[in-house]
C-alpha cells in the first residue's frame, strides 16, 4: 500500500474526481447554490430506494408542485396518487406536513439550521445532514449506504452492519471540508455508486485506491460484513375484488396511521398470519363468492405477503356499503388512483381471472351454477330465468357485454338446463 495520505488529500483527491466523474441527476446543480426545496424532495424519495426508481417521480413532483407552497397547498390525495408505486408511503404523508410545516412556520423557505431541519416532519438526522452539507454548505455529513460501503472498503472494517455505523460515522465526519461540504458528501456517494459498488468494486479507476486497506489486504468485495439477517414472516389475507355493472371498482381507504396509511386499498381481512377460518367475515357485500386461482404476492421490509383474491359471483346486497372510507372507482380511472404496488397487483391479477370465453362452454357453466342456485332459493320457471339474467349483467360475469343475442342463448340454455 502507497504512504498513508492526510485527510486533506484525500479530501481533494476525491473531489477532483467528482468534479469529472460526478453523476448529473435532475436535483443537483454543479455551479451556483442549490435549491433547498429540489434537495429536500430528493432525499426525503431516495430514502431507501434507488436513484433509478426516483428520477422519475422526482421529475413528476417539480411539474406537479415546482415549489414547496405549491406543494403545501395540494391535497394529501393528490400527493398520495403521485407517489404510488413508489413505496414506504409514509414518506409521503411526512413529505406533504413538512411542505406545510416550512410555509407556516418558516415562510416558505428551509431553515439553514440543521436542528430547525431536525424539527421537521420526516427529516432525520441523515435527511437533516445531507440538507444542510448540499443546500446550505454547512459541515455536516450525510452517510447513506453506499458512503457507509466505501469507508468500510477503504479503513477495512471487519465489525458487521449495524454494530459499526458509529465507527463509519465517526470516518465520515473527519472528512468533512469546511468548503464545499455538499460536493464532498455527494462525491463520497457518487464513488459508492458508481466505482466501489456492491459486488464488483472497480479498484483500478478508484481515486482513493493507493490507500484502501480493503482492496490491499484482498478484502474489499467482502465489505461490509452484514449480520445474518432474522427470517421474514409471512401474511395472509383475502382480498375482496368487486366491479359493479357499470364497471366500478369498490376501493377503500386505509387509516391515516400505519403501513400504507391513508392510501387506497381493494378491500381485504387482516393480514395476520393466518387467513380467518371465515374467508367472508370482512367481506364488504353480501355476496356469492368464488376464489380466484393463484396468489399474489409481495414482500414488504419486515414480513413477505400472499393475498387470496375472492370475487364475487352474484352480489345479493351492495347497498351496505355506507362507510365513507369506501368509494366506487371507475375501472378506467385506477390508474389515477393512490393505490400502492401490492395493490396494482392484486387488480392486475383479478382483471387477468376475468373469464375471456363467453362462448357455449362457459355459458353451460353459469347456467348449471346458477339455475341450480335460484332454485335452491325458492325461484323456479321464469322467476329463476330472471334471476340468472340479473346475475349476468353482475360485475365479474362477462355474459353482461354480449348484448341481446347472447341473452337469448342464455334463456335457450336456461330451457335446456331446466331438463338435467
Amino acid at each position: 500500500m502507497a504512504e498513508a495520505r492526510t485527510r486533506d488529500e484525500q479530501i481533494v483527491m476525491l473531489l477532483a474526481w467528482y468534479d469529472v466523474h460526478g453523476r448529473t441527476l435532475p436535483w443537483r446543480v454543479k455551479v451556483g447554490q442549490a435549491d433547498p426545496y429540489r434537495v429536500w424532495l430528493s432525499e426525503i424519495m431516495l430514502q431507501q430506494t434507488t436513484v433509478a426508481a426516483v428520477k422519475e417521480y422526482f421529475l413528476k413532483f417539480v411539474a406537479l408542485w415546482p415549489t414547496v407552497e405549491d406543494l403545501a397547498t395540494a391535497s394529501q390525495d393528490d400527493v398520495l396518487r403521485a407517489w404510488a408505486g413508489l413505496g414506504y408511503y409514509a414518506r409521503a404523508r411526512n413529505l406533504h406536513a413538512c411542505a406545510r410545516v416550512v410555509v407556516t412556520r418558516f415562510g416558505g423557505n428551509f431553515p439553514g439550521d440543521h436542528e430547525a431541519l431536525l424539527s421537521l416532519p420526516g427529516i432525520g438526522p441523515y435527511t437533516a445532514g445531507a440538507i444542510s452539507a448540499i443546500a446550505f454548505d454547512l459541515p455536516f455529513a450525510a452517510v447513506d449506504g453506499n458512503v457507509e460501503r466505501v469507508l468500510s472498503r477503504y479503513h477495512a472494517i471487519g465489525t458487521p452492519l449495524p454494530e459499526s455505523k458509529p465507527l463509519i460515522r465517526q470516518y465520515a465526519d473527519e472528512l468533512v471540508p469546511t468548503r464545499r461540504a455538499g460536493d464532498m458528501a455527494q462525491a463520497l456517494m457518487d464513488l459508492g455508486a458508481t466505482v466501489c459498488t456492491p459486488k464488483s468494486p472497480s479498484c483500478l479507476v478508484c481515486p482513493w485506491r493507493d490507500n484502501c486497506k480493503g482492496r490491499a489486504l484482498g478484502m474489499a468485495a467482502e465489505l461490509p460484513r452484514k449480520a445474518a439477517k432474522k427470517p421474514v414472516p409471512t401474511r395472509r389475507a383475502y382480498a375482496y375484488w368487486i366491479e359493479r355493472e357499470d364497471g366500478a371498482v369498490l376501493l377503500r381507504r386505509r387509516e391515516e396511521k400505519g403501513l400504507l396509511g391513508g392510501m387506497m386499498e381493494v378491500p381485504s381481512s387482516p393480514w395476520e398470519a393466518k387467513l380467518p377460518r371465515d374467508r367472508l367475515a370482512h367481506a364488504p357485500v353480501a355476496a356469492t363468492w368464488r376464489q380466484l386461482p393463484g396468489l399474489v404476492e409481495h414482500t414488504f421490509t419486515h414480513f413477505h405477503f400472499e393475498i387470496t383474491v375472492l370475487k364475487p359471483i352474484s352480489i345479493v346486497d351492495s347497498e351496505c356499503v355506507t362507510d365513507k372510507s369506501y368509494r366506487w372507482v371507475p375501472r378506467s380511472a385506477l390508474a389515477n388512483e393512490a393505490l400502492p404496488t401490492v395493490m396494482r397487483k392484486i387488480a392486475a391479477h383479478a382483471i387477468k381471472a376475468l373469464p375471456k370465453d363467453g362462448g357455449p362452454k362457459f355459458v353451460d357453466a353459469f347456467i348449471r351454477c346458477h339455475y341450480w342456485h335460484a332454485f335452491s332459493n325458492g325461484l323456479c320457471g321464469q322467476k329463476a330465468i330472471k334471476r340468472i339474467l340479473v346475475i349476468s349483467r353482475q360485475p365479474g360475469c362477462n355474459l353482461r357485454m354480449f348484448g341481446v343475442y347472447r341473452q337469448r342463448q342464455v334463456l335457450e340454455r336456461v330451457k335446456y338446463h331446466r331438463q338435467i
